[in-house]
């Protein structure tokens, strides 16, 4: 199992000017993945654009499953409300793979349309095959592209080289060795919705990318 990887890269400009539809999916059988930390934070910063008053999703995981998120403040305030929210929508998916629940509150709070199904079809993934992840994944070299005041293209890149699928019943963990395939260039468009919150509407994404490899 591949962790929410497509096989189609798609521009920041594309997604700030069209929706788009589906990309594909990636193999069942493949590993997830995860990396280690720079300086970083331990999660996304909170959204300083969404209401206070705004109830946000319980996103905390297990003790076994860590992201780090590397330079997720750019000094501009939208833009980092836009990557706070981006990386919650990682958190989000995350989580929902770690409880086994597709119809999780998280995702449907940071995702909607075509972005929201095909999260939780990739959680449907991981609950078909009776697995969840464990390890840590760093998410780092993040950009944002606005247009207009709601709409917001995110790149980033995702290293999974030290994260892996754990099946439930034995607990084994599936140690595969790390490789190009290891690091993942996202291209995400969100909106931002009537709370504040930037929602992430589209999603596209390349294993082996070489704008994210070392």
């Amino acid at each position: 199992m591949k962790r929410r990887s497509l096989p189609v890269v798609a521009t920041a400009a594309l997604l700030l000017t069209a929706c788009g539809s589906g990309e594909g999916e990636s193999s069942d059988t493949d590993k997830i993945a995860g990396a280690d930390t720079g300086e970083s934070s331990a999660s996304a910063p909170a959204s300083p654009s969404a209401s206070a008053d705004v109830s946000r999703p319980d996103l905390s995981l297990p003790d076994d499953v860590k992201e780090v998120f590397e330079d997720w403040e750019t000094g501009d305030a939208t833009k980092d409300a836009v990557l706070a929210d981006a990386g919650h929508s990682m958190t989000a998916v995350t989580r929902a793979i770690t409880d086994g629940e597709t119809e999780s509150p998280a995702l449907s709070f940071y995702y909607k349309g075509e972005a929201l199904a095909g999260a939780a079809k990739w959680v449907q993934t991981f609950v078909d095959h009776d697995a969840t992840i464990t390890g840590t994944t760093r998410y780092y070299a993040p950009t944002v592209d606005l247009s207009g005041k709601a709409t917001a293209a995110v790149t980033l890149c995702a290293d999974e080289s030290k994260a892996f699928n754990k099946f439930r019943k034995t607990n084994k963990v599936d140690r595969s060795a790390p490789s190009d395939n290891s690091y993942v260039y996202y291209v995400s468009r969100l909106e931002q919705n009537s709370k504040g919150i930037w929602v992430t509407s589209k999603v596209i994404s390349k294993r082996g990318n070489e704008k994210c490899i070392p």
